[in-house]
């Protein structure tokens, strides 16, 4: 078996409200995370207390989130122009999400943490948002990315989470980068019929709506969307024991392209 056909998961799902289950730690323990996404229509409630650290991520619609202490209605039409909302909880802490309108979605992460920590509510604001790679490889680079929690600004989590969006025909993750962590990839497009190509360690994956793809450690990963074609992808990684991710490792060979005034062809 390849390793396309091991990495990604091409998930075809209907528009019925359910629970679609995309990862899950008992199949890939190697991921060390679950990962599902949630489609709701308007009035229909869905129920989670897992005894697990939990992520509810709003990629489009409206919805109320319920605990015992907090309501919060939310809502987010564009994921391309709109940031995130996402309610991040504590194992055991039950959390019911009832659509308002039509077609929500959200993304659903989880991983052990026995870490008792204080619900938190992640509004567009609270992100870290970032244009990166402007200025250089002559703009090859440029791209949007919101960073909603890392091991800064969350200590007490087993998961960082952040969302990036490219721009038609740019790359993302070059110099090519890896890490010693696991991590999730899950692909939305605009339009919908584009497409993106990875290179994950030495194979190349194409990816198109909706898929998902696995990250193993230590697996460079750079990647580019199509030309005329927006990209979205929905990050996750996991920090390991005693080794949260902090930054990646980079290829030497190729970080030359980031040197200032690099010449590039034609120019060189």
């Amino acid at each position: 078996m390849d390793l396309e056909e091991t990495c990604k998961i091409r998930t075809h799902m209907d528009g019925s409200p359910q629970f679609h289950t995309i990862v899950t730690e008992a199949k890939t323990p190697e991921i060390m995370m679950d990962f599902g996404i949630l489609k709701l229509d308007g009035g229909t409630k869905y129920l989670n207390s897992e005894a697990k650290e939990r992520i509810f991520l709003l990629l489009n619609g409206e919805a109320i989130l319920r605990t015992k202490e907090h309501d919060y209605t939310i809502k987010r039409l564009n994921i391309f122009d709109e940031g995130p909302w996402s309610l991040h909880v504590p194992m055991g802490v039950e959390v019911e999400i009832e659509g308002i309108a039509q077609g929500t979605e959200f993304a659903v992460h989880s991983t052990e943490n026995k870490t008792v920590f204080e619900v938190k509510l992640y509004r567009p604001e609270d992100c870290r948002i970032e244009i990166r790679g402007a200025g250089q490889m002559n703009d090859a680079g440029t791209r949007l990315v919101r960073t909603i929690l890392d091991h800064a600004s969350a200590p007490h989590a087993n998961l960082m989470l952040g969302e990036d969006v490219h721009y038609p025909g740019k790359w993302a993750g070059f110099p090519s980068h890896s890490h010693k962590q696991p991590e999730i990839y899950f692909y939305r497009f605009f339009p919908e019929q584009g497409f993106g190509l990875l290179k994950l360690g030495d194979q190349g994956v194409c990816m198109e709506q909706d898929d998902t793809v696995l990250i193993l450690p230590d697996l460079v990963h750079p990647q580019v969307a199509a030309p005329g074609y927006a990209m979205y992808f929905l990050w996750v990684i996991r920090h390991l024991p005693d080794n949260p991710y902090i930054r990646p490792d980079f290829e030497e060979k190729h970080l030359w392209v980031e040197a200032p005034n690099a010449l590039i062809w034609p120019e060189r």
